[in-house]
């Protein structure tokens, strides 16, 4: 990836992507939503089904709302954070470029995975590693 393209999203204070992610998550609140144990929850953390970055002054654990549905974690979500994982993107920085617009798309490429268009939004996530 570029240097000037990485710099872009290479912020790492979870508390700095309020301007590009409108609605968080707890791990309580990510249960309740999808109708799960915190367990369930955890484990989508550990297992990268989901990621979440510290916030505020106590350190809260925090999930984008828009990775969640009442099903679970949003469909494609998993593939997408591994392509960014291998592009060397940080949680923070997948977080943010999955939030920040995109002409080409149109919209965020949050907005197009919800849509179910991953092959668009992969295709662009993995040039970034290039």
């Amino acid at each position: 990836m570029s240097a000037p393209l990485r710099a872009e999203f290479a912020r790492e204070k979870g508390d700095d992507l309020d301007p590009v992610v409108p609605e968080w998550l707890t791990v309580p609140d990510v249960a309740q939503v999808a109708g799960v144990d915190q367990r369930d929850v955890r484990r989508w953390l550990q297992e990268r089904e989901l990621v979440a970055v510290r916030r505020g002054e106590r350190g809260v654990a925090s999930v984008p709302a828009s990775f969640v549905t009442p099903e679970g974690p949003l469909n494609h979500l998993r593939g997408t954070l591994s392509v960014l994982a291998d592009a060397g993107f940080s949680d923070t920085e997948a977080i943010r470029w999955l939030h920040t617009p995109d002409d080409t798309l149109p919209g965020t490429p949050i907005d197009a995975l919800r849509a179910n268009r991953k092959t668009e939004v992969r295709r662009r996530a993995q040039a970034l590693g290039f």
